[in-house]
């Protein structure tokens, strides 16, 4: 049974229908849940890094035809049978992990994000680049705070993947973040908020970049070759470049820790081992489980953690990801639904 006013709603989507070419515009009839499912109202959908990585054919075999898009946010507009968790009318965030197995040993011990079962939101489950997407009822989570549905739209992967990154650094007091975009400019303020230090390493004289990064609290701001002025305890490397790698353990000091925070990264050069030694660590983050969700969006508000986004409408869903993969973003581009 059917909870709500899921009754045949036509939506528009920007769809993919093949690797290395552009969205195409579609319009169709919004599906309807299932037993467990949501139908949400899409209000903003912001653009992810991962995004290209699909788009582009970096990450391999999505499900095609396929809408891209898990920084979601909206509202419930009708859930399927033995939902409980979430009503209509409730507004909701969806991320990048959509769907697990339940019943792994990676699922019974809250390490879900590790299932080998796992389905993605924009990569195997159509995503939020339309007017409707549907949810597993059990990935949808609550919105805290006063954010406007495009500011909120972050939160639900630059954020979620900088909080998980962020705890994987440890205690680290002076923090190196490479890469400053949408999940940098999130995490920095975080950091902040616990008495960090953060920082941010750039690509080569990009001005505006390191000037954005101050302005999220970093104390320091350079080009990602150049050694920051004290030794980091941690860096987070949010950059899809592997050679930033050795750069960043030459950064940090024995016993530190670099965290790999992409999906996606090309290959890491070789380095002399003694970057490695004296007990540094280099450690991937995959995904995230609902704890990280349910944590970080209630810490947000309390930061608070304010979003620096560019709201285009749906439409323009091409030209977003373009600017995103020539560079031409500080923060992060949201979508949002052309209502007539």
């Amino acid at each position: 049974m059917i909870h709500g006013q899921g009754d045949d709603f036509e939506m528009r989507s920007m769809v993919l229908d093949q690797p290395g070419h552009p969205l195409v515009r579609r319009l169709s009839r919004a599906p309807m849940p299932g037993p467990g499912q949501a139908l949400i109202r899409v209000a903003a959908c912001a653009v992810c890094r991962t995004d290209l990585h699909v788009c582009d054919g970096e990450l391999p075999t999505p499900k095609l035809p396929i809408v891209p898009g898990h920084e979601i946010v909206g509202r419930v507009e009708a859930v399927g049978a033995g939902v409980d968790s979430v009503a209509p009318g409730d507004r909701v965030g969806v991320p990048w992990l959509g769907w697990t197995c339940g019943h792994c040993r990676y699922c019974r011990t809250g390490q879900e994000n590790l299932c080998r079962e796992a389905r993605f939101t924009g990569y195997q489950i159509d995503g939020g680049y339309a007017d409707f997407t549907i949810a597993d009822a059990r990935y949808c989570f609550a919105i805290h705070g006063d954010y406007t549905d495009a500011e909120a739209a972050p939160l639900l992967c630059a954020g979620l993947i900088g909080h998980r990154c962020l705890r994987m650094a440890g205690d680290a007091e002076r923090l190196g973040l490479y890469g400053f975009g949408a999940a940098a400019h999130i995490t920095a303020q975080v950091a902040c908020f616990e008495g960090r230090k953060v920082f941010a390493f750039t690509r080569p004289g990009d001005v505006d970049a390191q000037a954005f990064a101050r302005r999220m609290g970093a104390c320091w701001a350079g080009d990602a070759h150049v050694r920051p002025p004290e030794e980091l305890d941690a860096a987070i490397i949010f950059a899809p470049v592997g050679a930033l790698v050795p750069l960043a353990l030459a950064a940090i000091r024995p016993g530190g820790t670099v965290v790999c925070g992409g999906i996606h990264m090309s290959d890491i050069p070789s380095f002399a081992y003694d970057l490695l030694w004296r007990e540094k660590r280099v450690v991937s983050v995959a995904n995230l489980t609902r704890r990280d969700g349910e944590e970080f969006l209630a810490l947000a508000p309390l930061v608070p953690v304010r979003t620096e986004i560019v709201e285009m409408p749906l439409s323009a869903a091409n030209e977003a990801l373009a600017r995103l993969r020539e560079g031409r973003l500080s923060g992060a581009a949201v979508l949002l639904p052309e209502r007539e």
